[in-house]
């Protein structure tokens, strides 16, 4: 396993490709909305793999530049003889919810998790770009840092990757500067949470469609026993504030719901009533008047709440999780949407060395109403 090891290590190149290019993305404050913004776009607002070729051409009428998104954020399969952009988790959380700072949380662990597939025209790198950003974060701001982000900074990715035999490019400062702008509005020091948010739910979710469909790209498949030691070995939880007893059993509850809605198909609506009656042949359902998501949320800890298309709510009841309705979701993102901009602010504060009276607790208090 050691030697096996140090030789994945020895082949791994890492390059920077378009990742040079401006980012062009807006002020921090923004997020990343230009991003939320093109996924919908190249999607136009529909949840189904689109062909490469189209995505782009939808991205350049909207006056947006489409590399960086389509070569370091979304997955990409040829199936059939074309180039696809998939369909999975992080298009559903775009085009089912206004930008937060929920979405920059699940595009960044998409971008640093680095599983975006193949094209017909991609080098062996590309299948996963951003190698270098895995690296930085494990290996110093979760393992040095302990996801501290005060010596987070350009000059120290640079450093990073400069000094380390993977990188293979001759330049490397704008790299830095691009990584240091997207690891800061995409609040990586929250990767380091120790409790299961929904950030991290999600997250989970997009794991496993992105390993899912990586492995079907070289004729593999995995049983749904394997899918915890698949999540271990790409290094999900270690990226995500490591393991414990909470986010095991999590791990284990979000696991039969994934499966029990069918994987990535839990998207397509025809797909999820295909496999409901297969499952139960007499099953009559009705189609829903409100297309909002739902939440699946289970009895033994409300912090594992996912949401989901209207039409899995049955799939999810079977697997043992309570739904939730769309207005109880909404005042739930609505909440973490103060809660993060709220945290936003008091960053700036602290990194301006403004010290607040007020805990985030008292302020968040006083905005809703609270004595």
């Amino acid at each position: 396993m050691l030697l096996l090891f140090w030789r994945i290590f020895l082949e791994e190149v890492w390059k920077p490709g378009s990742f040079t290019k401006n980012f062009s993305w807006g002020r921090n404050s923004n997020g990343l909305v230009e991003l939320h913004s093109i996924i919908r776009a190249g999607f136009n607002d529909a949840l189904e793999d689109v062909p490469r070729t189209e995505f782009r051409e939808r991205i350049k009428k909207s006056g947006h530049t489409e590399y960086i998104p389509i070569n370091f954020f979304l997955f990409n399969r040829t199936i059939a003889g074309v180039d696809m952009i998939c369909a999975d988790e992080l298009v559903f959380q775009a085009l089912s919810w206004d930008h937060s700072p929920a979405f920059d949380k699940v595009a960044l662990f998409a971008f640093l998790f680095s599983y975006v597939g193949k094209w017909k025209k991609a080098a062996a790198y590309q299948r996963r770009p951003a190698l270098w950003a895995n690296a930085y974060v494990l290996e110093r701001v979760a393992s040095k840092y302990n996801w501290n982000t005060k010596s987070v900074t350009a000059d120290d990715i640079q450093n990073f990757v400069q000094n380390d035999p993977r990188y293979k490019a001759e330049t490397s400062r704008k790299l830095a500067t691009n990584l240091n702008f997207l690891l800061h509005i995409g609040k990586v020091q929250d990767f380091g949470e120790k409790r299961p948010g929904r950030w991290w739910v999600d997250c989970l979710f997009l794991a496993l469609d992105r390993l899912i469909e990586d492995s079907l790209i070289d004729g593999r498949t995995y049983r749904t026993s394997e899918y915890i030691n698949l999540l271990s070995h790409s290094k999900f939880f270690e990226l995500t504030g490591g393991e414990n007893l909470e986010k095991q059993l999590a791990t284990t509850h979000l696991i039969r719901l994934y499966t029990a809605l069918g994987g990535r198909d839990r998207l397509s609506e025809d797909a999820v009533r295909d496999k409901i009656l297969q499952e139960e042949p007499q099953f009559q359902s009705m189609r829903v008047n409100d297309s909002r998501p739902r939440g699946a949320t289970h009895l033994t800890n409300p912090r594992i709440l996912k949401s989901i298309s209207p039409f899995c709510a049955d799939l999810a009841k079977k697997a043992g999780f309570d739904v939730i309705s769309p207005d109880e979701m909404d005042e739930m993102q609505a909440a973490e949407f103060i809660r993060g901009r709220t945290e936003s602010a008091l960053a700036v504060l602290n990194e301006k060395g403004i010290r607040p009276n007020m805990t985030i607790e008292e302020l968040l208090k006083i905005t809703r109403g609270g004595a």
